[in-house]
């Protein structure tokens, strides 16, 4: 896979322990890579990564800790940097804005700071969201091009992510200097809402409902007529890692920001996400519960994902219900028979991906 670029590559996941980044951990171990994770203790109980059990170098810190960031990257030299580690949760930005921003502003200063003076750094790939974009709720996808923008304090600071990543690529990674000044490329990925098994975040839509269903309880459900990007963790996955094979080997024409998301069948509203998941775990109950004066949400959402598909050839490999059938059952094989079901979703994705011919699956 992936020309087989990352077997004995060093690479820094920063948030490797949380949701995405245990994935993307569990992703590249399998293909030979030497992973160092950097990240605070993880969020949750259960967490994906301690169930996983991977042997990987694991550093608990901080990402606004600049020495301790520096003295990581001094010790580990790691050729390639995915950096995930951010305050992810919409809600919890209203209710400590200097955190979210401390950590996804500043936080990502100094990944770049270390990466810029370590030389061993070939490639950086800097995680945001499709919530950077200045959304103006209209009903087609947003283009890497369109205004940057955030109304809730998380959406702002990855909007500031976005900013801070085009200033540190004209200022210090300037792709007309490549190969003389500096040898590092930077670019950052924007996806869609991410769904799998292995999430417990607090106000997110599917492990919200998993974790009422475990208690036997109903979840509440407050806008069911939100629209937004679903896709399976693995989607976006893919496209980082496609990503950072093209900066590994050099090609600074993309050195750029880039969407991945679903394709249509994978935008779907709140209401019709709840009734495929109960559909794959009929336990699963669920009340309409709209609370007036809420903090402000998006109601519509959509990523244009042309470029990406055009210039990288890269697509999905399951549609919106099968990304959601294979979330709802990750988690049923969990609570009902205490399996983890990782490896093998990501092995059928990957079979899949050789069956439809996709460029990175590709022997």
């Amino acid at each position: 896979m992936f020309n087989r670029i990352y077997h004995n590559k060093r690479a820094i996941i920063t948030g490797y322990n949380g949701f995405k980044g245990s994935w993307l951990a569990l992703w590249l171990l399998q293909m030979g890579a030497k992973i160092t994770g950097y990240s605070l203790p993880p969020p949750t109980e259960p967490n994906h990564f301690h169930l996983l059990d991977m042997d990987i170098n694991s550093i608990i810190g901080d990402v606004r800790d600049a020495e301790k960031v520096k003295q990581v990257f001094k010790e580990h030299r790691p050729e390639i940097v995915f950096h995930l580690a951010a305050q992810p949760i919409v809600k919890l930005s209203y209710k400590d804005p200097v955190e979210t921003f401390s950590t996804n502003v500043m936080g990502t200063i100094n990944i770049f700071e270390s990466s810029r003076e370590c030389d061993s750094v070939c490639a950086i790939v800097n995680v945001t969201s499709d919530k950077c974009y200045e959304n103006r709720e209209w009903p087609w996808g947003y283009r890497e091009i369109d205004h940057l923008g955030g109304y809730d304090p998380y959406s702002a600071s990855k909007g500031c992510s976005e900013i801070i990543t085009r200033c540190w690529r004209n200022s210090f990674f300037n792709l007309k200097d490549y190969g003389s000044a500096h040898n590092t490329l930077l670019a950052s990925g924007r996806a869609g809402n991410v769904i799998g098994g292995g999430d417990w975040a607090i106000d997110r839509l599917i492990p919200d409902i998993i974790r009422a269903a475990s208690q036997n309880e109903k979840v509440k459900i407050r806008n069911p007529d939100a629209t937004r990007p679903w896709q399976h963790v693995l989607e976006p996955l893919s496209g980082y890692l496609l990503l950072g094979q093209k900066l590994l080997e050099g090609q600074k024409e993309f050195a750029e920001a880039w969407n991945f998301g679903p394709t249509e069948d994978g935008n779907a509203t709140v209401g019709e996400i709840v009734s495929q998941v109960k559909n794959a775990w009929p336990k699963i109950d669920y009340e309409i519960n709209r609370i007036p004066d809420q903090p402000h949400e998006a109601g519509m959402l959509r990523l244009d994902c042309s470029k990406s598909r055009t210039k990288m050839q890269w697509t999905p490999v399951w549609d919106g219900k099968g990304a959601v059938e294979k979330t709802a059952l990750w988690y049923r094989a969990f609570y009902e028979s205490n399996e983890v079901l990782s490896l093998e979703d990501l092995q059928s994705y990957i079979a899949d991906a050789k069956t439809k011919h996709i460029s990175w699956a590709e022997e």
